[in-house]
């Protein structure tokens, strides 16, 4: 039996680290390189690496599902361009034997051109684990950026925060308000609006006996009637 039997459906982690020394597409400005992978029916492409250039940084980590029997992966390094087809850098397998069997593998792989002159080389680290035979005393020459730790840590807010009372505390106002640089208005400063009453002089009104009193004749016409005698009033 074969040491790396019974692989199928088995994960491998491949992580895409930098490619060197690859070949310039481009005359004028710096090419912009990105990698391809490609396993069986599975694909996977990196970021492309804008300006750069010959040795393109990726870091980029995929997972492949083994299949029984396949033991290569392909790789094909790409110069985007904007307005025209990508250019074709090179290409290369990947062979599986020692991360299958010994569970890691960081390697640099070379790849060529179409027309099989060297093109540069991608650099890809695998992760198998499960592999029957580990490597156990091997020691990595790369590890695998980590998540981002903060520099510091979270305060405890249950410390620092005590029960807070049900009605809030208010510095006094003098405390909590700086004086204000303008004196308080002086109301002697200022004339009153209106004068007082006193101002004014009282008003004299002449006395009653000042004005004449109205004499009015009697009536002269005498509305009594005349004596009788009256003649019987007919009925």
């Amino acid at each position: 039996m074969s040491m790396i039997s019974g692989i199928q459906g088995q994960l491998l982690e491949v992580t895409v680290v930098c490619c060197n020394k690859l070949k310039d597409t481009e005359w004028i400005s710096r090419q912009d390189p990105y990698v391809c992978l490609e396993y069986g029916s599975t694909k996977f492409r990196t970021r492309t690496c804008t300006d750069g250039g010959k040795n393109p940084t990726f870091q980029e980590k995929f997972v492949f599902t083994l299949i029984e029997g396949l033991r290569e992966i392909n790789v094909v390094v790409w110069n985007s361009n904007t307005l025209t087809y990508d250019d074709f850098i090179g290409s290369g397998k990947i062979q599986l034997q020692k991360v299958l069997s010994m569970g890691y593998d960081d390697t640099t792989w070379p790849i060529q051109t179409k027309t099989g002159r060297h093109a540069g080389e991608v650099r890809l680290i695998m992760f198998y684990a499960n592999a029957n035979n580990p490597a156990t005393s091997y020691a990595p020459s790369y590890t695998a950026p980590q998540p981002h730790t903060p520099m510091y840590s979270a305060p405890s807010y249950a410390a620092a925060y005590q029960t807070p009372s049900p009605y809030p505390e208010y510095p006094p106002h003098s405390a909590a308000y700086p004086p204000t640089p303008y004196p308080p208005p002086q109301t002697t400063a200022y004339p009153p609006v209106y004068p007082p009453p006193s101002a004014y002089p009282p008003m004299s009104y002449p006395p009653h006996s000042a004005y004449p009193h109205a004499s009015y004749p009697p009536p002269t016409q005498d509305y009594s009637y005349p004596p009788g005698p009256y003649p019987p009033r007919p009925y």
